[in-house]
């Protein structure tokens, strides 16, 4: 796919579906006086500060009494850490991660604020759960390849590419990569919901890489800084969002969005519990889903519109079934399932 395609379907989650309000809600004038006297917000995500640094920049210059203290953490990292700081009493406002399956954890037990307004009863459905989780962005979850290796023979589904995957051609070997599940909570849910879409598929996708020795990294970034040098030609289940910033400045970097299914998720939004500035993380929220704060992201190429994946539109709705593979056990399961399928010792104790 080329860089031009895709970005025609960058724009509003919500706006493009013609449910932001678009004025200012009742009572935001005392919202944001309330923020002001908090003076500051903090907020952990698993975005590169690069990613939002034009929301956040937007967000200060809005409401210049707010300063924004942003820290940026892989998803698994993030996790651990917001439940270390909460034991401890402390922690962040707001929490931002595309772990759709980890955030829902942390509200589902407990740890999240309710809030309700103009801006976020205007979600669809599928995006926001029990006043306490937002989807925030519709990200698409893509093949990503090196042009110079594939030029325009580069599989299409995930069925083309475990035909290829299955030829064994030489030139793959030690080229491939995606997620590691053990270091990245995105990755692990990410294989999980594939698991769910077509388990066949997945599980002889997952050998045919072990055959092919596919590389493992915890991040996108990683996995597109392989493609982009060469390392690797081609990465499975990567953010299309990153993809997207990466191919405007490099050509080498190619994109696909498998026609088959396309698996698109959100990242989710949360007002902690333990919020210590609770109106400044209401007016963040506020801010992120107004139609404003999405042209802002659809900029950054981190949100977009489902039109354009017609019937392999697949997304994530925040619920309850994200969870199912945090079950301790189907957890361990699926990591041993994942070891032995790419030829790592599973050294799961059952």
């Amino acid at each position: 796919m080329t860089y031009a395609r895709l970005a025609k379907w960058c724009g509003c989650l919500l706006a493009l579906l013609g449910l932001v309000a678009t004025g200012p809600a009742a009572g935001a004038d005392d919202l944001a006086r309330r923020a002001a006297e908090e003076g500051r917000l903090i907020l952990y995500a698993a975005t590169d500060l690069s990613a939002v640094r034009a929301l956040i920049d937007d967000f200060e210059r809005t409401h210049p009494a707010v300063r924004v203290e942003y820290h940026d953490m892989q998803t698994t990292e993030l996790n651990t850490r917001f439940l270390e700081e909460r034991r401890r009493g402390g922690g962040p406002d707001v929490m931002w991660s595309s772990a759709m399956d980890l955030q829902m954890k942390l509200v589902n037990d407990g740890h999240a604020m309710p809030y309700r307004s103009a801006v976020t009863t205007s979600l669809p459905p599928w995006a926001v759960w029990k006043d306490e989780a937002f989807g925030t962005t519709m990200e698409p979850i893509v093949f990503v390849y090196n042009r110079n290796y594939f030029g325009d023979q580069v599989p299409q589904s995930h069925a083309e590419l475990l035909r290829l995957l299955e030829r064994g051609e030489a030139s793959l070997s030690g080229r491939l990569v995606t997620y590691d599940p053990e270091r990245s909570g995105l990755g692990f849910m990410l294989q999980t919901q594939d698991v769910q879409a077509n388990p066949t598929v997945f599980w002889r996708l997952a050998e045919a890489m072990g055959r092919n020795r596919a590389h493992t990294e915890a991040t996108t970034s990683a996995m597109l800084d392989r493609i982009a040098s060469g390392q690797a030609v081609l990465g499975y289940n990567m953010l299309g969002s990153y993809a997207l910033r990466r191919a405007r400045e490099d050509d080498a970097i190619g994109i696909v969005q498998p026609r088959d299914y396309t698996l698109v998720l959100s990242r989710v939004a949360f007002i902690s519990k333990g919020a210590r500035h609770p109106n400044a993380a209401r007016l963040w929220i506020d801010h992120v889903l107004s139609a404003h704060g999405q042209r802002i992201l659809a900029d950054d190429g981190l949100v977009g519109q489902r039109e354009a994946l017609g019937p392999a539109f697949r997304p994530l709705a925040l619920g309850a079934g994200l969870m199912a593979y945090l079950d301790q056990y189907k957890h361990r399961q699926f990591i041993a399932q994942w070891r032995a399928a790419i030829g790592r010792a599973a050294d799961v104790i059952e």
